[in-house]
């Protein structure tokens, strides 16, 4: 039995780029903030390789699960879409992976931190669809891929009065940042919006049914406000709550 006392440890999804001109060989990456967050809330980090064939080992040693945004898209045909649009693009090794990981740790009832493309995936994960592009789909859309940098705040978000984001951010207005052209379309089963901009795309989402699965489209880890830091550590102390005793 794992050791109640631990620090809890955090499973950090990895980003993947394929051998080019410029890179020899493929190799795994991430940003050094979303570590960074975790490590600064108290958890311990570890960077998931895109390993299918070890979900089951990695859900076993695992407190916890933080799903990481990314330069792509979730293919369509994950949420039944009948078209494609042209701006997707995919990366089908790491999709495949995150959702078996998602999907363990929902099973599990581990908590899920899921972040910008991650948060989208986690909705898909559980049965819902995404709008595959902002300015096509939603009439007098807000700018959500910000053109300044992501440690400037770029539009505000209406978070949903008693849900747990709520309740972490203890306020219902936060200031965040955006760079995405993606978004939350129909919610997932057993899904709530926990939180709206101002031209109704969805921002956050959460699993009341779960001890804590919450989706969020900024990118916390680049803490813009008080309450982005306030996720990390809310995250990590569910995570330490949830190991075995």
């Amino acid at each position: 039995m794992r050791d109640p006392d631990r620090t809890p440890s955090i499973g950090i999804t990895t980003d993947w780029q394929a051998a080019s001109a410029g890179l020899s060989w493929p190799r795994y990456g991430c940003r050094q903030n979303y570590v960074d967050s975790v490590d600064h809330a108290g958890g311990l980090a570890w960077l998931l390789p895109h390993q299918v064939n070890r979900v089951e080992d990695y859900l076993a040693a695992l407190d916890g699960l933080l799903v990481t945004s990314g330069l792509f898209d979730v293919d369509p045909r994950y949420y039944r879409a009948v078209s494609r649009h042209a701006t997707v693009t995919t990366k089908e090794r790491r999709t495949a992976f995150e959702i078996e990981m998602i999907t363990g740790a929902l099973l599990r009832d581990l908590p899920v931190l899921a972040v910008g493309g991650g948060h989208q995936l986690l909705n898909v994960v559980m049965g819902g669809t995404l709008i595959q592009h902002i300015p096509d789909e939603v009439p007098e859309a807000l700018l959500h891929e910000q053109e300044a940098s992501k440690t400037k705040p770029s539009h505000a978000v209406e978070l949903t009065q008693g849900t747990l984001l709520h309740r972490i951010a203890a306020g219902l207005t936060l200031k965040v940042n955006s760079d995405h052209h993606q978004a939350v379309g129909q919610l997932g089963a057993g899904l709530i919006a926990a939180g709206r901009a101002s031209d109704g795309v969805i921002e956050a989402i959460e699993a009341p049914a779960h001890r804590f699965v919450l989706g969020v489209q900024w990118a916390p880890e680049f803490l813009v406000s008080p309450a982005d830091e306030a996720l990390f550590a809310a995250f990590v102390e569910a995570c330490r709550a949830a190991r075995p005793h």
